[in-house]
């Protein structure tokens, strides 16, 4: 039975490739699961801000955050760094060359260091760009990219900010999202959610007040989407996960089929050899 030996030492290995694969697409999935779930958290976050908010409707001040007249604008691009997710930072790229075509002369911003070498092919300018997220980790460069971004409309550079990311819907659907970040004014046109305030008393100045929960809505807002990239890069894995295991098993499925045929053959070409030295033996 030497081919079947061969064969099935092939099968061995194929089978054992088949569970570390399932072992890997398991882990993705698990680590989908637990980061959806603690995506809820910005929801909460996102309705106690709107509460804030509400607070300074009857103030008559404006604040370049929150209102401006400025028409120029960011793209910003979000993009992952995680390997194997190629196709998905691609729909991240396409979708923000389409937001490229409705606004010819926005200026870019790329988070991820896959995104800013795509952009750079495109022959696409970068304003800025931040690199090695895994490094400096996700909140840091959330901060960093608020401060630039504020600091631009600050100076009257630029007035409106869009975000491009990739947004997970699912474990199997991630889609290309464009979301308006800056001015903020629809935080305060949001539908009210409790009673009319009919006083406020306002202890500090609310022009800064306006400043800092416009910075730290910002922030968490920019933290959200590149979580949000994050939780798309592992349901990309998982999909891609999904596919390997799936052309492994049909593999495998080939080389049980190849070991049964050699076993067989073996089992005759060994029952030939009995029979034809059997005859041998008996004309002797």
């Amino acid at each position: 039975m030497g081919k079947a030996n061969k064969v099935k030492k092939e099968l061995v290995e194929v089978r054992d490739l088949v569970d570390l694969v399932q072992v890997l697409k398991d882990i993705a999935d698990m680590k989908f699961h637990d980061l959806f779930a603690r995506r809820g958290g910005f929801l909460r976050f996102g309705e106690t801000f709107s509460e804030f908010f509400r607070l300074l409707e009857r103030v008559e001040l404006k604040h370049p955050l929150i209102s401006n007249s400025n028409p120029e604008t960011c793209i910003v691009v979000i993009t992952s760094e995680e390997g194997f997710i190629g196709d998905l930072n691609n729909k991240v790229i396409v979708r923000a060359m389409e937001e490229r075509d409705q606004i010819p002369n926005a200026k870019f911003i790329t988070i991820g260091r896959k995104g800013v070498m795509k952009i750079e092919m495109l022959g696409v300018k970068n304003e800025k760009t931040f690199e090695d997220i895994a490094e400096q980790g996700m909140y840091e460069i959330a901060v960093k990219l608020k401060d630039y971004l504020v600091e631009q409309i600050m100076n009257d550079r630029f007035g409106r900010v869009k975000v491009v990311y990739p947004w997970p819907k699912d474990l199997q659907t991630v889609k290309a999202r464009v979301v308006k970040l800056l001015p903020c004014d629809f935080i305060v046109q949001q539908k009210q959610t409790v009673e009319e305030f009919e006083q406020v008393i306002e202890e500090s100045d609310p022009l800064e007040i306006i400043g800092y929960l416009a910075h730290l809505w910002t922030s968490s807002k920019i933290y959200e989407m590149m979580f949000d990239t994050s939780i798309a890069a592992v349901s990309a894995q998982s999909q891609q996960l999904d596919t390997s295991l799936n052309n492994v098993k049909k593999e495998s499925l080939g080389v049980r089929l190849r070991y049964r045929k050699a076993r067989k053959n073996d089992i005759d070409k060994s029952l030939r050899e009995v029979f034809s030295s059997r005859i041998m033996a008996a004309r002797m």
